[in-house]
């Protein structure tokens, strides 16, 4: 008899922003310790039923080097008969760890499995933090574009592709209404799981002004305010890249904004899940990957979701919801229109130009709230999607039954 991997329970931080938010001072261990134990408590299961803990994180050094995915469990204080691994598929990390998670538990190798990802942007981009020399000369001699700046990738594909700027700033504009609708209504409260933490407060000049207490309950980025008008007034961010000299697409208000945050969830077995009571949220029904020029890496979704689809027997028009990363406004337009995709059943209470980025959090947040969202909608069929660093596309598909 087949088996079918079911996901029961999610749980996210709220979103801060990167240096100057509410996580700034969160070691991303704490920050994963948190949602781990809140999932579990959702779930209402014993942990020491966890066969294993997938996680996914873009940045592995400093505070997330050493296998935060095992280091998460001493910090939450589970079960040290965890076991744990990190994997890093940049910004398709957390979608990759439920989708393994689930390939696991359908090929009967685990029961009960922990998956999700997180980021601290804080704690890791910082200056001087990793070597100058990082970057193989090796992949530059066969790949130049390779290590490329994902600015200046999607400023390539709004010029390759025609995407306006007026278009790129009117679609954020939208992302930061949708989200705010959304807080104001509620939409984001079942996922979230409020945070209290210890924020550092920074001078204009970098120094250190001293040091609060804060709760964060919802995400601190969405900006219900925004404008079309405040957003065409910005100046463009981008020069002296490796094609792009002088940018004149990408600004601070249609990019997604960096980060700190993380999201987890428990996937087991269907018909365990089914008789011991369990909520299901949905069903994993697949996971593709592709690759693609990573100077273009933003259209990575247009080669993994048909794949996706295909597989399934699925079109377009069969999925009642899409939750597909906001990078960039210009990569977000292209993927959408070059799809076919309804704009009213993609990101329907914002993305990440509005809600924040945290590379690794992003999948497991993606996943999370388009299950809720589909079960609140009634339909049966949800896609989560993303660009990935390097050059690629992510693509899974869940069912809500």
């Amino acid at each position: 008899m087949s088996r079918e991997a079911v996901i029961v329970s999610t749980a996210r931080t709220p979103i801060g922003r990167a240096n100057r938010g509410a996580f700034n001072n969160c070691e991303p261990a704490m920050l994963a310790a948190h949602v781990m134990a809140a999932a579990v408590e959702r779930a209402g299961i014993d942990p020491a039923r966890i066969d294993d803990v997938f996680y996914g994180t873009g940045n592995q050094y400093g505070q997330q080097f050493f296998n935060i995915g095992r280091l998460a469990v001493f910090a939450g204080k589970l079960p040290q008969s965890l076991a744990g691994f990190t994997l890093d598929r940049k910004c398709a990390s957390g979608l990759t760890t439920v989708a393994l998670a689930a390939r696991s538990i359908m090929a009967n190798d685990t029961d009960v499995a922990l998956a999700g990802g997180g980021e601290s942007i804080s704690m890791t981009m910082k200056p001087g933090l990793v070597r100058p020399d990082w970057r193989s000369q090796t992949v530059l001699d066969n790949e130049p574009d390779a290590y490329m700046a994902m600015i200046e990738t999607a400023e390539i594909v709004a010029e390759r592709y025609g995407v306006s700027r007026e278009a790129q700033d009117r679609f954020a504009a939208e992302s930061q209404r949708r989200a705010a609708a959304g807080i104001a209504a509620g939409r984001f409260d079942a996922e979230i799981v409020p945070l209290t933490a210890e924020k550092i407060l920074w001078n204009k000049d970098g120094t250190e002004a001293g040091r609060e207490t804060v709760t964060l309950a919802q995400d601190e980025g969405v900006r219900a305010d925004t404008s079309y008008e405040g957003l065409s007034a910005l100046k463009p961010v981008w020069k002296d890249g490796l094609t792009i000299k002088e940018g004149r697409n990408v600004t601070a208000g249609n990019a997604s904004q960096l980060s700190d945050g993380a999201s987890a969830q428990i996937v087991m077995d269907r018909a365990t899940a089914e008789a011991e009571g369990r909520p299901i949220l949905g069903v994993f029904r697949g996971f593709q990957v592709a690759g693609c020029r990573p100077d273009e890496m933003g259209i990575g979704p247009v080669f993994a979701i048909p794949k996706l689809l295909d597989r399934a027997g699925l079109k377009v028009e069969d999925i009642g919801l899409w939750e597909i990363n906001e990078a960039f406004a210009s990569q977000a337009l292209y993927c959408r229109d070059t799809l076919g995709i309804d704009p009213e059943k993609l990101n329907v209470n914002g993305g990440a130009i509005a809600i924040g980025h945290p590379f690794g959090m992003t999948g497991s947040r993606l996943v999370g709230h388009a299950l809720i969202e589909g079960r609140r909608r009634g339909v049966r069929h949800v896609v989560v999607s993303m660009c990935v660093a390097g050059g690629m596309g992510a693509a899974g598909l869940f069912e809500i039954i």
